[in-house]
């Protein structure tokens, strides 16, 4: 850990002075249970209400679990919630130290270490079943990462990731249309990615976290070494519709966010 590339200096500058997630509860101190009540509520109730049917919260009583990148503890607590023995690591030492207090807080057991994806400290085979959102396409050697939890998991244990979508509406009218060509980023000599480390993850400071994004044929390749792999997309806001959301009905929403939507979710069998 104290060689840390460039880039994983740059997100754990990121995510240790701006939370993840934190930015939508400013009503409540960080650490109280109305702060993390809330957090909750906007995050399964506003802002991703398919996650507990895609993720699975409750499907994995009884099964060691780790979380890759646990941020806060929001996932891993509902996984917990669940009956799963749940490990969670990350990279940002704040980001540890917020989830061991919500565990706490909530009477959750749980074990939890600061660690780094692309070389997890664990014996081959030391669990069912690894979670990670949002959080691999943060890391240089995603693939990398990737075997890594091919190598951690049991024969017949399933890995459970999201990446962020190559083949979004956010990617191509936010990242490339609006702000690559008409807002000139791209006349200045920046590539997509540079524009995306600028913009995507919310921040109060200039941190840059890398940042990239996958195709479902993509992600698809990058869990080759898996035995069945299932990919799913999700993830599209009424905001990000802009002009045209009150001419898309609820139905509508969900089915273009299964085609256009944020996130890409992989589902895998060792």
């Amino acid at each position: 850990m104290t060689t840390l590339a460039e880039e994983k200096i740059r997100a754990r500058e990121q995510w240790g002075q701006d939370p993840c997630g934190a930015e939508y509860e400013r009503e409540h101190e960080l650490g109280t249970r109305e702060f993390f009540e809330g957090v909750e509520r906007y995050r399964y109730e506003q802002y991703a209400p398919w996650m507990r049917r895609v993720m699975g919260f409750d499907e994995f009583r009884g099964a060691k679990l780790l979380e890759i990148g646990c941020g806060m503890g929001t996932d891993l607590l509902q996984f917990a919630r669940g009956g799963a023995y749940c490990t969670g690591i990350d990279l940002t030492p704040r980001h540890v130290e917020i989830t061991q207090h919500r565990f706490k807080l909530y009477g959750a057991p749980g074990n939890f270490m600061l660690a780094d994806g692309e070389q997890l400290p664990f014996a081959s085979e030391s669990f069912d079943v690894v979670y990670s959102n949002g959080v691999l396409h943060h890391t240089p050697d995603t693939a990398g990462a990737i075997r890594e939890v091919h190598r951690v998991l049991t024969a017949g244990g399933t890995a459970k990731v999201m990446l962020y979508h190559r083949h979004s509406l956010n990617y191509w009218f936010e990242i490339i249309l609006r702000r690559g060509l008409l807002g000139g980023e791209f006349l200045r000599g920046r590539s997509a990615e540079e524009i995306m480390s600028r913009v995507i993850e919310f921040s109060d400071h200039d941190a840059r976290p890398l940042v990239k994004v996958y195709s479902r044929k993509e992600a698809r390749a990058l869990f080759s070494q898996f035995s069945d792999v299932q990919v799913e997309v999700e993830q599209l806001t009424r905001e990000e519709l802009r002009f045209l959301s009150p001419l898309v009905s609820e139905p509508a929403l969900q089915k273009l966010g299964q085609r256009f939507g944020w996130n890409v979710i992989i589902t895998a069998k060792k």
